[in-house]
Formats: C-alpha cells, sequence, structure tokens
C-alpha cells in the first residue's frame, strides 16, 4: 500500500470529519488491503503512516479506550479470516451434499417411521437452507468485494436478508436439536409410557413449532439492524455505500443481545447439558445391567431371553451414543457464540465490533462443519443407517422387500 494511497485515505475522511479513531483508519485501511492482496500488516502500515501524515493533514486522532481482544490471537484470526471464503465454500459444498444424503436415506421406508430419524431429517434440511443461502454471501463478501470495493443497495438488501435468514434456519436447528435430547431423555427415562408420551402426532408438533418460533425469537434483531448510508469518493467523485448497522441506542439494541445470547443460545445449551450428563449416566447404567445380564446367562434355561434383551440393549445404545455425539458437537458450536453475545450484552458495542466480528467467520465455520459433519456420524455409528445407505446406493432400482428392522425399537 502506497503512502499516496494512505494519503487518499485519510484526505477522504477528513473532508467529512476532521476528528476520527484509528479504528476508524483501520477499517478503511482493511478494505484497501484486502483490495492489494491483504499481505502488509495494518497496525504497522497505521502507526507509520500517521506520523508522517497527521502534521501534513492536520488530524486530531481521538485516543482508543477499546482494548479489547488485542494481542497476537487476533493477527491470527484475522489470518483465518483472509482466507474463510475459499473453506466456507468447500465446508458448504460438502455439507450440502452431505445433508442431501441424509435427508434421502431417512425418508426411506425402513427409517422414515421412527421419530427420532423424521426430527434428524428436518434437522438436515434446516442445515441443507443454511448452506445454500451462505454460499452467494459468501462469494460477494470473500471473492466479488475485495476486488470492487462496491457497496450497492442490492448487496445491502441481500446482507439484511442473509443475517435474518441465517438467524432463522440456524435458530431452527438449535429448537430440532433441543427437541431430539428432550424426546430421547423422555424414551429413555420414561420408557414404560413411551408408547403414550412419544406419538407420531407430538413429534410433528415439535417439527412444526421448531420453524414457527425461530421468526419470533429472532423479532428483535429484526427491528435493530437496517440498511444505512455512507458518503463515499468514487471515480466520479461522489458517491453512496449501502452498509448494515444496528441503531445501538435504547434498551431494544441491549435486549437484542440478551435474547439472543440467553434465550437462544446459552438457554438450550443449559438444558442440553443438564440431559447429555443423565444420558451418558444412563449409558454407564445399561453397562452395568448388561454385564449383569452376561453373568446371568450361565443358565442354560434363560439364555435365549438374555440374547434377546442384550441385542435391544445394544441397538437402544448405538442410538443414543449417535444422539450424544450430535448434542456434543452442537455444544461446542453454539456456546462460543453464546457468550460472546453476552459479553456483548454486557460490555457494550466497543466489544461486538472488536471481538464478535473478529470471530465471526471462525463461528460460522464451526456452525457450518457442525451442520455438515452429521453424515459422517450416523454412517459411523448407525448400522441401519449403514445399510439403508449401501442398498440405496448399490441396488437403487431393486425392489424392496418388508423385514425386521430397528425403526420398530426407534420409533421413541
Amino acid at each position: 500500500m502506497s503512502n499516496q494511497t494512505l494519503l487518499d485515505i485519510f484526505l477522504l475522511w477528513t473532508a467529512a470529519n476532521k476528528s476520527m479513531s484509528k479504528q476508524e483508519l483501520l477499517l478503511m485501511l482493511k478494505e484497501h488491503s484486502l483490495k492489494d492482496g491483504g499481505r502488509e500488516d495494518l497496525e504497522s502500515v497505521l502507526e507509520v503512516a500517521i506520523k508522517d501524515a497527521q502534521s501534513n493533514l492536520n488530524l486530531t486522532l481521538k485516543t482508543d479506550t477499546c482494548g479489547f481482544c488485542d494481542g497476537d490471537f487476533r493477527e491470527v484470526m484475522m489470518a483465518y479470516n483472509r482466507i474463510h471464503g475459499y473453506v466456507s465454500l468447500v465446508v458448504c459444498t460438502v455439507g450440502v451434499l452431505a445433508n442431501a444424503l441424509n435427508v434421502a436415506v431417512l425418508t426411506r421406508r425402513e427409517l422414515a417411521a421412527a421419530p427420532i430419524n423424521r426430527l434428524l431429517k428436518w434437522l438436515a434440511v434446516a442445515d441443507v437452507f443454511v448452506m445454500l443461502e451462505y454460499v452467494p454471501f459468501v462469494v460477494y463478501r470473500y471473492l466479488v468485494l475485495p476486488e470492487t470495493l462496491d457497496f450497492p443497495y442490492s448487496w445491502a438488501v441481500y446482507l439484511l436478508f442473509h443475517m435474518h435468514f441465517a438467524q432463522i434456519m440456524h435458530t431452527a436447528s438449535i429448537c430440532l436439536t433441543l427437541s431430539l435430547a428432550i424426546w430421547r431423555y423422555i424414551a429413555i427415562k420414561y420408557s414404560d409410557k413411551s408408547h403414550i408420551l412419544c406419538t407420531e402426532r407430538r413429534c410433528s408438533i415439535a417439527i412444526v413449532l421448531s420453524f414457527m418460533l425461530p421468526p419470533i425469537l429472532c423479532i428483535p434483531t429484526f427491528m435493530v439492524f437496517d440498511i444505512h448510508t455512507k458518503p463515499v469518493s468514487d471515480s466520479s467523485g461522489h458517491g453512496i455505500a449501502y452498509h448494515i448497522d444496528a441503531d445501538k441506542q435504547g434498551r431494544l439494541y441491549q435486549a437484542n443481545f440478551w435474547v439472543h445470547a440467553v434465550l437462544i443460545k446459552l438457554l438450550p445449551c443449559s438444558i442440553l447439558t443438564v440431559i447429555i450428563v443423565w444420558l451418558i449416566r444412563a449409558l454407564y447404567s445399561a453397562n452395568r445391567h448388561q454385564k449383569n445380564l452376561r453373568n446371568y446367562s450361565a443358565c442354560p434355561s434363560a439364555e435365549k431371553t438374555v440374547q434377546r434383551q442384550h441385542k435391544a440393549d445394544k441397538r437402544t445404545d448405538r442410538t443414543t451414543k449417535m444422539l450424544l455425539a450430535v448434542l456434543l458437537l452442537f455444544l461446542v458450536t453454539e456456546v462460543p457464540q453464546g457468550i460472546l453475545g453476552l459479553m456483548s450484552g454486557l460490555l457494550g458495542w466497543c466489544f461486538f465490533k472488536r471481538c464478535y466480528d473478529l470471530f465471526g467467520e471462525l463461528m460460522d465455520f464451526l456452525a457450518l462443519v457442525n451442520g455438515a459433519i452429521n453424515f459422517v456420524l450416523y454412517c459411523s455409528m448407525s448400522r441401519q443407517f449403514r445399510q439403508t445407505f449401501r442398498q440405496m446406493a448399490l441396488r437403487p432400482r431393486a425392489p424392496r422387500h418388508a423385514e425386521p428392522d430397528e425403526s420398530h425399537h426407534q420409533q421413541t
């Protein structure tokens, strides 16, 4: 980045405002650095440039009072953010294909009847929508925008849609994951009443509510973020840049962070943590029960009964272990977002811009990976899923014959 480019940037900003902060200058420098390939250290460039240009331009730089998220790890995060566009495109491509396979397998007759599989199917559908919508965003934001530095109104409209749509669908995924955990908890805790409590009708209600509640929960976000304009200098000497920003005044701004962090993120994570601990204890108890059965099977008259019970317990354990893996991955993804959102509400706009924005790409990456990896989990931990996928892949046109399967045992 040449000294003349730096002077042009300073002159552009001082034409509108004689007083600016270092962070405002960094934002403009970042855009130009991305256009040049992002090879330079913005902090060092700015420090040197200020010393040379401050006296010539008569600048008054405000003292930065926001020191959040400084240090070497900031440079590491900035380095990742520069390659996030390419990484996320690969993850989205793989994730869309994997979740399409999930939907195809889980809608087969052998699996479709089980309520657990219905919840997993709609979780895959929500993940597909999230990844498909993310692709045009990442293409323009990380591949096109650094070359053109163009911020048209159409881009601002799409960015606002992307923000709201992604949050709604991601919240739907959270609701479906929570429904999975609660469903499995009820099925194991109240196994003698599961045929009454875990009905197909209640499963349908859980799925519908998982897609109806998110738009209601996201209302504060709809009201806080809007399209704003900023005058910029273009080839003709004037222009307008459209961007998304928040109304930082009033209680609604603070309420948005609390709703997003506590109600949408941390509360479901807390409930899931309790259920996960209980499921792990249930698995431990089941293992002890199986050991007792093996000791009891020494009696010849009880051997067949014990073997049938042992197979049923193994099927239940496999399903529970698979769901535990899904829930644990969900916690790894959602807890950091909830904590950052909560701290943004407590510490204000400065923390949000310095830290939440800094980790935004990494949190997006974790969420995308979480949605893309479920196919691998199902294949590695569910024998029936593997068998159904193998039949579908190798013999797609072969007639399917009714045969005993695990769907009866997985009805709950």
